[in-house]
């Protein structure tokens, strides 16, 4: 499915403008009579007061339609913790003691590999302008795709942890604190990716990019959830580093899309 702009003239000098959206795009109906430009005073109000259910809605049908996407990261997930073990012998102790060091790693990987498509085909099939010209909060936007392919993405990931315990041999409770952990810092590595892809968005090949400029912000999160995981297998207590994961991302939740939206207007307007 394709987005389409149809301009119609009729004899009464009257001009209406269609933009219709039907994968990744928004419905923009503005008339104007007697000229031939569209000024964003005349942007449809029912399109200017865009509810937050109606781009949820929205969102996550696009995010369906878009199976290769997201099931990309899962598969590159799957890949590494499987063949981990295949690479590294099967000796059970070496296999525990590597074991939340290499899904947390595939974890990351997953991620930053799969921001390529948050916002790239946005800006370049006109979604992003058409958001800008019916003044639909940008923040607001970001923040709903980004949840949306955190669930698709991180949520599930979460759940596939759980084959720490068969492939490298994890108890139940540690393979708990590890998914926990994954939960509570994966917000924090996808905002660091989607700022990453959005300041990258206008450069030619710019994907290769983004994870030379998320990985090196993303390593504290790393060492820090790993070693939360650690503490509990040794039998001390990691909440305040799971506490701190979870307080670093709220805050770059709340923080991060307005960021996000400032550099991607930006870059449309480039």
């Amino acid at each position: 499915m394709t987005d389409s702009r149809e301009q119609d003239a009729n004899t009464d000098n009257t001009n209406s403008y269609n933009l219709d959206t039907v994968d990744d795009t928004y419905h923009v109906d503005a008339s104007h009579n007697n000229s031939n430009v569209i000024s964003i005073n005349e942007v449809d109000s029912t399109v200017k007061g865009i509810s937050f259910i109606q781009l949820w809605r929205r969102e996550w049908q696009v995010k369906q339609q878009g199976t290769v996407q997201w099931l990309y990261p899962l598969v590159l997930f799957l890949v590494i913790v499987t063949l981990f073990p295949l690479a590294v012998g099967s000796e059970p102790q070496l296999l525990q003691r590597l074991g939340v060091s290499a899904v947390w790693i595939a974890a990351l990987l997953s991620l930053v590999m799969g921001v390529d498509g948050l916002f790239k085909p946005a800006l370049d099939n006109g979604t992003l302008a058409q958001l800008v010209v019916a003044q639909v909060s940008l923040p607001l936007w970001v923040l709903i795709r980004l949840v949306i392919h955190w669930i698709f993405s991180s949520g599930i990931i979460a759940l596939l942890s759980l084959l720490a315990v068969p492939l490298f041999g994890l108890s139940w409770f540690e393979t708990g604190i590890l998914m926990a952990s994954i939960i509570v810092g994966s917000p924090m590595l996808l905002m660091l990716s989607a700022i990453a892809s959005s300041l990258t968005l206008s450069l030619k090949n710019g994907a290769v990019l983004v994870p030379l400029i998320a990985l090196p912000m993303q390593l504290p999160v790393l060492i820090f959830a790993t070693g939360a995981v650690d503490l509990f297998a040794t039998g001390l207590n990691g909440l305040p580093i799971l506490a701190l994961l979870l307080a670093g991302s709220i805050v770059s939740v709340l923080v991060m899309p307005w960021v996000i939206a400032l550099t991607l207007k930006m870059s449309w307007l480039n």
